[in-house]
């Protein structure tokens, strides 16, 4: 548990495993993918070459190359002397655990094996691998996690301390930003937090506004500052002087009465089928690949302002006092 990661093994190419396999290539890392699909090597070589620019624009990493990208179809011939795997198979527990009881036999115990699910708890993961259970655990990334750098890193019942903390001194040793959950919640913690927000799609459903109208509201006033700080600390500069406790005691009643009134939709189908026609007016007549366009050039330049206050405020920081 104790040897450098260099060479990583990605299992599955679709939208997560081919993000992770652009970032790791960018981090100057050996990277062998596997993938079933007839077209999949083709396809994740396509993502990572049209993905590198925006990783040249955030700055590449001694001995990052293209060209330090192998495939293979077969999974024991991909995954041959690494370090590390990037699990990023379909989210049934049945096919996890099928895929787990092959890892456990193909790779040495001191390969960690990384989830990237963003449901599916470890613990029943990890009932597959019944040798060395204790190097599965959850790396839930945000989508694409070639520019997002959030990792949630959560162990399963039989996960070793060794191995989080292995995990998450690796994951940030890339340059990612890691949360440890302390116990397993299905969902995590960000998709928790995204799908409380989803809660109140009952605002498009009921008519109170459109999609287009609850997206101006997020991106345009929160949503701008949630970009900038989490929402903990917002609510401390929210108290004004005072602080979080002046926060508290001005909005506790007023905030715990909003929740009493937040709704609880059912996503019938009709219910979809309003959500879906509002937001193919908010679209409009751009396509999903122009939309990620607009979304990763926005979340590039968020990404390079931040860093650069980052590295400013570093420089900034006093010295100790003797």
């Amino acid at each position: 548990m104790t040897k450098s990661i260099g060479r990583i093994g990605i299992i599955g190419t679709g939208v997560i495993g081919a993000s992770w396999t652009a970032l790791y290539l960018a981090k100057g890392l050996q990277v062998v993918a596997t993938d079933i699909a007839p077209s999949a090597e083709a396809s994740l070589r396509k993502f990572v070459e049209t993905a590198w620019p925006a990783l040249k624009r955030l700055g590449l990493s001694a001995g990052a190359s293209q060209s330090n990208l192998k495939f293979s179809a077969d999974l024991a011939q991909a995954l041959a002397g690494v370090d590390l795997v990037q699990e990023n198979g379909p989210e049934r527990i049945d096919f996890k655990q099928k895929l787990y009881g092959q890892l456990d036999q193909l790779l040495p115990p001191d390969v960690i094996i990384a989830s990237s699910s963003s449901g599916l708890t470890m613990s029943e993961i990890q009932k597959g691998a019944a040798s060395h259970p204790e190097r599965c655990v959850i790396a839930h990334p945000f989508d694409p996690p070639h520019l997002i750098p959030l990792v949630e890193i959560v162990g399963g019942a039989k996960t070793s301390e060794a191995t989080i903390q292995r995990a998450a001194e690796f994951y940030t040793s890339i340059g990612q930003r890691t949360v440890r959950l302390n116990q397993e919640m299905p969902g995590h913690v960000a998709n928790r937090l995204q799908a409380a927000l989803a809660r109140e799609v009952y605002l498009v459903a009921e008519g109170v506004v459109s999609a287009a109208d609850v997206d101006t509201a997020l991106s345009w006033g929160p949503g701008l500052r949630w970009g900038i700080m989490g929402n903990m600390v917002l609510n401390h500069l929210g108290g004004g002087p005072g602080g979080i406790e002046h926060f508290f005691q001005q909005f506790t009643g007023p905030m715990t009465a909003w929740w009493k009134t937040l709704g609880s939709p059912v996503l019938t189908p009709d219910v979809q089928k309003k959500l879906i026609a509002s937001v193919h007016a908010e679209a409009g007549s751009r396509s999903i690949q122009e939309l990620a366009v607009e979304r990763d050039e926005v979340l590039l330049g968020l990404i390079e302002l931040r860093n650069k206050f980052a590295g400013s405020s570093q420089k900034k920081s006093p010295e100790p006092v003797a």
